[in-house]
């Protein structure tokens, strides 16, 4: 090596001239990766990837390069390439670690001819002969193979992505703490989940004080008993059946933090549907546990530039708060991921209390992979996984000779009665259409709703939203998917500020308003659909109890349900609301309802193939990338961003 060099290659350079040796950082990436692998019994194999991670940064050309050369260098590959040589083909996986470590996760081979699978880079031996002609020293290259394996049963697609998880978290704190390490030490100030559980208690306590006595608030305090309760059930896939009003939302949390206590778990991932609510659900969180509640999104403020905003950023990067609130989307996105960015917090998922707040809203066509992972995450890494809902989806196992659908192990239930609980929330009286194939005009839909001085219609799409506002007088509130996100959180604070003050308020919405939108009016109307948006709806009218009974009508719009899933579930409910059931919102009339549908979604439950992508054979041959740009739950190809 050149003679300036010899005994202090380096891995940074600070722009005040400070360097960060190399063999320093290969040592705390591997101390700070084994520590998280531990977690699920892989210590090994974390410290060894994160020994190696950078091993191509000995080479000579990356040390010109560090102190100023203009020159490109792979420094990632190298280290894959010596786990291979070393350990054969069980090297691969340390392989997939290291050559992924900046550009995510590759597939073993790509069908074109750019270098980018790791098949490819594999072959690139004058890499490694760079690193290796410079001596690294013995106790970063002399290393035996991990003697941890993972568990019987243990999907290796996952267990690899948590590892990446581990190192690529590490790197990017090691780096971190030589950079800024001021910027390092804000991570660190969260309180631990068991001295949040005494804040909850005296909130929910001043809560119920101040409660106003009623049939709702008394069932709510039941429903706040019976989560407690159950909390120290052993950690299993646990529901919580409960109808729309009934306080999910604290009594989960509740749960979730009764359970940690008991059984050691270190944070809480409450997982929304949308993004209109996330901010109403995270707003109450923090009232409760301050700064230790971080939200995650794409609706974000990053205009917010103050001390709290800045920890909380941090916090997003890797989940490392003990109360997460995030959206599906950002959390199965994550668990198929292939860039370092959405893997980094994966780790920080494991011996965790996952809410899925409501789970009917799963999307069908990435149902067979979510079933997948949410039942690896709870059986090898130490998930507690809540469904909360009032509309259970039948996620039990279904098998005949048309229809196999894996579904959920034995689930448990947290309520003791939840369908007595469905008749003792009953407020609203459902009104069929006389003839549910007849459409209704949108001009004769228009005057019913302007006899009203407060209601709320909600369609199917945005374009009937639309369409229908425009025939509705000027102060009609309009509320679709179309707006964006700050936008859609004003309007609702103004709809609930105004139902509250007694204000005469029209509103003419997307089906946004069913998940958790806490509204409350004395009339919906909603155009057909399945049976759990109509329940949803249903959940939007006499929230409270305050009248005898709301009303809800259904009514048949003169445009076709969009194609796919909504319009196969708007069939479905259409024929089992026709079917003369004397309660249309029973548990035994949504199953079947589910199961329908699930049925008929068969092979599509994984329309895109993902499991497939990510099945290995005994040569450990993933597609780890193709099968994170299939996992979008959100469809972009049609979109553009503009700056």
């Amino acid at each position: 090596m050149n003679p300036s060099f010899d005994d202090n290659p380096i891995a940074h350079v600070a722009e005040d001239g400070r360097s960060h040796a190399l063999k320093e950082h290969l040592m705390e990436t591997a101390r700070r990766s084994s520590e998280f692998a531990g977690e699920f019994g892989a210590a090994g194999w974390g410290r060894l990837a994160g020994l190696w991670h950078d091993l191509g940064k000995f080479s000579l050309d990356f040390q010109k390069k560090i102190r100023g050369a203009n020159l490109r260098v792979d420094h990632s590959t190298a280290g894959a390439i010596y786990a291979v040589e070393k350990f054969n083909a069980i090297g691969r996986i340390l392989a997939y670690l290291i050559a992924g470590h900046h550009a995510g996760l590759p597939d073993w081979q790509t069908e074109t001819s750019g270098l980018s699978g790791l098949a490819q880079r594999l072959i690139k031996d004058d890499l490694l002969k760079n690193a290796l002609n410079e001596s690294p020293p013995a106790d970063i290259i002399n290393q035996k193979l991990p003697s941890e394996k993972p568990n019987l049963g243990m999907d290796p697609a996952l267990w690899i992505r948590m590892l990446f998880s581990c190192v690529v978290d590490a790197d990017f704190l090691d780096t971190e703490a030589f950079f800024e390490p001021d910027k390092a030490k804000k991570r660190q100030d969260y309180q631990k989940l068991s001295d949040l559980l005494p804040r909850f208690n005296a909130y929910m306590e001043d809560k119920q004080s101040k409660a106003v006595t009623s049939p709702v608030n008394r069932q709510r305090a039941d429903i706040l008993r019976q989560c407690i309760e159950k909390s120290v059930h052993a950690p299993s896939i646990f529901t919580l059946t409960v109808p729309t009003g009934g306080g999910k939302t604290l009594s989960s949390m509740a749960f979730a933090l009764n359970h940690s206590a008991k059984y050691g778990k270190r944070r809480i991932i409450y997982v929304i549907p949308y993004t209109s609510i996330i901010e109403q659900t995270a707003n109450q969180f923090r009232e409760i546990f301050g700064d230790n509640v971080i939200e995650h999104h794409s609706n974000l403020d990053t205009d917010d530039n103050s001390e709290e905003m800045h920890k909380a950023r941090l916090a997003c990067e890797n989940w490392d708060a003990p109360i997460v609130v995030t959206t599906s989307v950002q959390f199965f996105e994550s668990l198929f991921a292939s860039r370092t960015s959405r893997c980094r917090k994966l780790h920080n998922i494991i011996n965790s209390v996952v809410i899925l707040d409501e789970a009917q809203l799963l999307p069908p066509d990435f149902l067979n992979p979510i079933i997948w992972v949410l039942k690896e995450l709870h059986k090898n890494y130490g998930v507690t996984i809540l469904l909360s809902t009032a509309t259970q989806p039948a996620l039990s196992p279904h098998r005949s000779s048309d229809f196999n659908f894996p579904g959920l192990p034995e689930t448990v239930e947290i309520m003791e009665a939840p369908s007595a609980l469905q008749k003792a929330f009953k407020r609203v009286k459902i009104n069929m259409p006389q003839d549910i194939n007849t459409p209704l005009s949108w001009e004769a839909l228009s005057e019913e709703l302007k006899r009203y001085e407060s209601v709320l219609c909600i369609v199917n799409r945005r374009d009937d939203c639309r369409t229908l506002y425009k025939l509705m007088p000027e102060e009609t509130i309009h509320l679709s998917a179309l707006m964006c996100g700050a936008h859609r959180s004003e309007v609702i604070a103004k709809i609930r500020e105004r139902l509250r003050d007694g204000i005469p308020t029209r509103v003419i919405s997307t089906q946004l308003v069913e998940a958790g939108v806490d509204i409350d009016f004395p009339l919906v109307y909603r155009a057909v659909a399945g049976l759990d948006s109509i329940a949803q709806a249903a959940g939007r009218c006499n929230r409270e109890g305050k009248l005898r009974e709301g009303q809800l009508f259904v009514f048949v719009p003169p445009s076709k349900t969009p194609p796919g899933h909504l319009r196969q579930a708007a069939e479905i409910g259409k024929r089992l609301f026709s079917s003369g059931h004397e309660d249309p919102f029973s548990q035994e009339l949504f199953e079947q309802f589910f199961k329908e549908l699930f049925w008929l979604k068969g092979d599509n439950l994984d329309k895109y193939g993902i499991l497939k992508d990510l099945t290995a054979d005994s040569q450990l041959r993933f597609s780890f990338r193709t099968a994170a740009s299939k996992f979008k739950i959100i469809d972009e190809s049609g979109q553009a961003p503009i700056l």
